[in-house]
């Protein structure tokens, strides 16, 4: 199949009609120019999740990795259900945590209004290495309903596919499951290499829908700010 022609950024952002009240022909000036980058971006974004999707098979699951989640134990397999993808959030909660990672909680308040959305598509889990009571007593504070989670309370796949040191840091994998064999597609790799200067390790695109509304703001993305898990009244 031959790749359409696309027009070129420049041009197509040409064509917008939108105006605001009171606006300079300044502030259109430079909103047309910037309105082209956004459609390169979006382009660019395609583009890798294009490549992303014709990754050759990735290597076949073969440990025993066991979980608990709140209706009792699991095999790896059966966290798929019915689904020929699986997406696992690795949350840092470990249980030498007295409480769960700030950024990681927001993330998961952001899925779990979407949990249902994606789990018409894909199934998805949540794990953690402290134990399933203290997971679900948290989830249940947090007033969370769609999530599944689950301890991986051995570590076994916590060592595997999130950190060989057993560490408390976070990961998101993409497992398939295609003709009876269950391989890992995708892993967000990013936060294992070097940031740019002056920014904090991030994924790109960005799974957090609160840094990606504060990016649309003046202020941006504050460099000493992180979320909390409460706020005062």
């Amino acid at each position: 199949m031959s790749t359409p022609k696309l027009v070129p950024a420049a041009e197509l952002a040409s064509r917008n009609p939108v105006h605001f009240p009171n606006e300079s022909a300044d502030y259109r000036r430079a909103r047309q120019a910037l309105l082209a980058e956004e459609i390169e971006l979006r382009r660019h974004i395609e583009r890798v999740a294009e490549l992303r999707r014709g990754l050759p098979p990735g290597g076949e699951v073969t440990g025993d990795y066991r979980f608990t989640g709140e209706h009792g134990d699991t095999d790896f397999a059966s966290l798929f259900g019915d689904k020929q993808t699986l997406v696992i959030y690795s949350w840092m909660f470990g249980p030498q945590r007295e409480r769960p990672c700030p950024m990681c909680t927001s993330l998961l308040s952001a899925l779990e209004g979407e949990a249902r959305d994606i789990e018409q598509n894909v199934a998805l889990a949540v794990t953690a290495r402290s134990p399933i009571e203290r997971l679900a007593a948290f989830k249940r504070g947090r007033g969370w309903r769609n999530l599944n989670v689950y301890s991986d309370s051995g570590g076994a796949y916590t060592r595997a596919y999130v950190n060989p040191d057993d560490g408390d840091t976070p990961a998101f994998n993409v497992f398939t499951r295609r003709d009876g064999t269950v391989r890992h597609f995708w892993a967000g790799e990013l936060f294992a290499t070097t940031p740019d200067p002056g920014q904090d390790p991030r994924g790109a695109p960005d799974l957090m829908p609160l840094w990606n509304v504060l990016d649309l703001t003046p202020e941006g993305r504050q460099p000493t700010w992180y979320p909390k898990l409460e706020y005062g009244d």
